[in-house]
């Protein structure tokens, strides 16, 4: 079953308002001396920045960036259309068109092409250069030493492990004081690290140790 096709009043609307916009811009053209096919060139080219400078301008829009140079060449094909359709209005008389409308219906081909292009052609911004590492805070590269051939490099021998700290119990060393006591009324000397670690049966690491706090 074929669609029926229904036309949109939207753009049916939009297409009589091109034609008619179309029609004044050529009689405008031809009336400033633009005959033949030139005339009927202006409002393609009127017709083309203006959607040249909206679709740029929602580019823009879209991106956020500034969009003040879209804004610029939108009017100026907004306002080359609307001047056209006031113009052949009644307003102006088509068979003796002024000097000045005459230079601007002429500069018209420049003025488009160059909005065209600007429009197209978007200026690069400056890449910004990547800043160049501190000599102070850069990581500096690791520098291996060579040996030279047939030199052999002794290995460093490892620093021996520190001792573990003894301490020996309180009740430990106050019978290692009466023993000494002992030893010095008897012998009348101090009672030496071996004979107190045999009187006590300690191992010696411990007897050094309560011998320390003897002295």
């Amino acid at each position: 079953m074929n669609r029926l096709v229904r036309p949109d009043a939207v753009l049916v609307q939009a297409v009589i308002a091109g034609a008619l916009s179309f029609a004044h811009l050529h009689d405008l053209a031809e009336a400033a001396g633009q005959d033949g096919w030139k005339a009927w060139a202006y409002p393609i080219s009127v017709d083309l920045l203006l959607v040249a400078a909206w679709h740029r301008l929602r580019t823009l829009r879209d991106a956020g960036e500034p969009s003040r140079s879209a804004w610029s060449w939108f009017a100026v094909a907004l306002a080359a259309s609307l001047g056209a359709n006031v113009a052949t209005a009644g307003l102006l008389d088509l068979n003796d068109v002024p000097a000045w409308l005459r230079i601007l219906v002429a500069g018209w081909p420049a003025l488009a092409f160059l909005g065209g292009t600007l429009l197209v052609h978007r200026p690069t911004p400056p890449s910004t250069p990547s800043p160049e590492p501190d000599p102070v805070t850069a990581p500096q590269p690791v520098v291996e030493r060579e040996t030279e051939p047939g030199v052999q490099v002794a290995p460093v021998p490892a620093l021996p492990a520190p001792a573990p700290t003894v301490t020996a119990p309180p009740a430990l060393v106050a019978h290692a004081q009466k023993i000494a006591a002992d030893h010095r009324t008897r012998t009348g000397s101090e009672i030496d690290t071996e004979t107190l670690r045999a009187r006590l049966g300690v191992p010696p690491p411990l007897a050094e140790a309560i011998a320390a706090q003897l002295a």
